[in-house]
């Protein structure tokens, strides 16, 4: 898995913080040309590509995506970005897809493929050459060489050199997607079946070249606030561990970005919890195998799209973003309702939720946060007048939502609680979703997240997974029962 600090996640970041001072300054439409030019016109600057100039139309590209468009197939005919902007702000509907490839960015990796390096020794046991199912290895000049054509890529090579001599060379995203949605056009350029699509997001996090990209809502948002509309945050627990800061201050720095009502999304995730609870008790009851949880949407599309024999099993119960879109509409129904989390798929998600008005990510928060020149850890404390409980706020990280169950369960109202879990949505995580839906499983419910480690560890995440969970454990610690 690609670190979640990298050059490309920066290039994001710093196009979005940008963007928002632009917005908040009025001066967008009329600046937003500069940025590209901006962002490279420092005398040390080195090209990513073959030169400063096609760097500036990748980022013109990424600057469209970052505006919400998508830019599948799109070519520079001249247009401004201004008038993308004025676009934009008219914006009445949020369209699907999520997600876009950006054709300049991607890089046409080659097809995956094994390699010899030069640190093979050439030597006497030659356990490659012997072990190639295919007769695919042969020696030449002192070294090992392996003929594409007949290559299968079974990595058996890899498995037994001695020397780790031989490497994998994959294609990141394509090696990434659980769902084989990512292929190959005839230019060689990448493009997603979004039929396939599960949007896990995995894709755009191990891209080293930036290539799929989120479609931003950040200035539908600011664009609602800006005429006079009403917004409540509802932030997902994740969420909780990505500035260091702890509730209280989060919910302050949150207000003065401009939310006027805030919602800790961990309250949705007990009422989650407590239903989920008494679900899996009445299915127990009546003699079904197993349930799973169903608050991850890349794994309820997964279900949706791959592996319809689990759909029976699948949790019937609403997730915490639901739940707490369901409080704020009674508390505030002329409030536009903002999800803010760690995740991808929640943007689907809240595009089928009619309670859900935006998505906004953890990076677009951060960014936001950064134009507004806001310290989360500097701001004033403010009370959490709804604290959630220690089940709710655990959802973040691999076990917690089992955990939460387990927790609501009254101890006399199942004979055994055995969780097992999916903590990842990769080849592994898939192979045991296919083996639990062919019936071979020994627990009796199963816990799915799509990104290993679990929420706080999505592809949208501005904090080290690790540390994030150190500091979310701690705030679900002092969290009552």
């Amino acid at each position: 898995m690609m670190h979640y600090n990298n050059n490309a996640a920066l290039i994001k970041r710093e196009l979005l913080v940008s963007i928002i001072r632009l917005f908040l300054e009025d001066k967008l439409e009329e600046g937003i040309d500069r940025i590209p030019y901006e962002m490279t016109s420092d005398k040390d600057y080195q090209p990513i590509r073959c030169c400063v100039f096609h760097d500036r139309e990748i980022l013109k590209t990424r600057m469209l995506a970052r505006l919400g468009f998508s830019v599948e197939g799109y070519e520079d005919d001249g247009t401004s970005l201004a008038v993308y902007v004025r676009k934009a702000l008219d914006r009445k509907k949020i369209e699907e897809p999520i997600l876009t490839v950006l054709d300049d960015a991607c890089n046409a990796c080659v097809k995956t493929q094994f390699l010899v390096t030069n640190a093979c020794q050439g030597c006497l046991a030659r356990p490659c050459y012997m072990n190639c199912p295919k007769k695919a290895v042969s020696m030449a000049d002192g070294h090992a060489v392996i003929d594409k054509e007949k290559c299968v890529n079974c990595g058996i090579c890899l498995q037994v050199c001695p020397y780790h001599a031989i490497i994998k060379i994959p294609v990141p995203c394509e090696e990434a997607c659980p769902v084989g949605a990512i292929s190959k056009d005839s230019d060689g350029k990448e493009r997603i079946d979004y039929e396939k699509c599960v949007y896990c997001g995995s894709c755009m996090r191990e891209c080293p070249f930036g290539a799929m990209m989120d479609k931003s809502q950040i200035v539908d948002v600011l664009a609602a606030k800006k005429a006079g509309k009403k917004l409540s945050a509802l932030f997902a627990p994740a969420v909780a561990g990505q500035f260091r800061a702890s509730l209280g201050k989060l919910i302050n720095a949150l207000k003065l970005a401009g939310f006027d009502e805030v919602y800790e999304v961990a309250l949705g995730a007990d009422i989650t919890a407590e239903k989920e609870a008494k679900e899996f008790a009445e299915r127990m009851e009546r003699g079904e195998p197993f349930m799973t949880t169903s608050c991850c949407p890349a794994y309820v599309q997964t279900v949706k799209k791959h592996i319809p024999g689990l759909a029976p099993r699948v949790s019937e119960t609403r997730t915490p973003m639901h739940y707490t879109a369901e409080i704020s509409a009674r508390e505030h129904p002329d409030h536009l309702r903002v999800f803010i989390g760690p995740c991808l798929a929640k943007r689907k998600e809240g595009i089928d939720d009619q309670l859900v008005d935006y998505v906004l990510t953890a990076e677009e928060i951060g960014a936001l946060f950064v134009a507004m020149d806001i310290d989360v850890m500097a701001v004033e404390e403010t009370a959490v007048e709804r604290p959630a409980k220690t089940g709710g706020r655990s959802f973040p990280w691999s076990g917690g939502v089992a955990g939460a169950v387990k927790l609501n369960l009254a101890e006399s109202s199942i004979p055994e609680f055995r969780p097992e879990l999916v903590d990842g949505l990769n080849k592994e995580g898939m192979k045991i979703l296919k083996t639990w839906s062919d019936g071979n499983h020994t627990g009796n419910i199963l816990e799915v997240m799509a990104c290993s480690g679990g929420c706080v560890a999505g592809p949208l995440v501005i904090a080290n997974p690790k540390v994030a969970t150190t500091q979310l454990k701690k705030i679900a610690e002092t969290s009552g029962t």
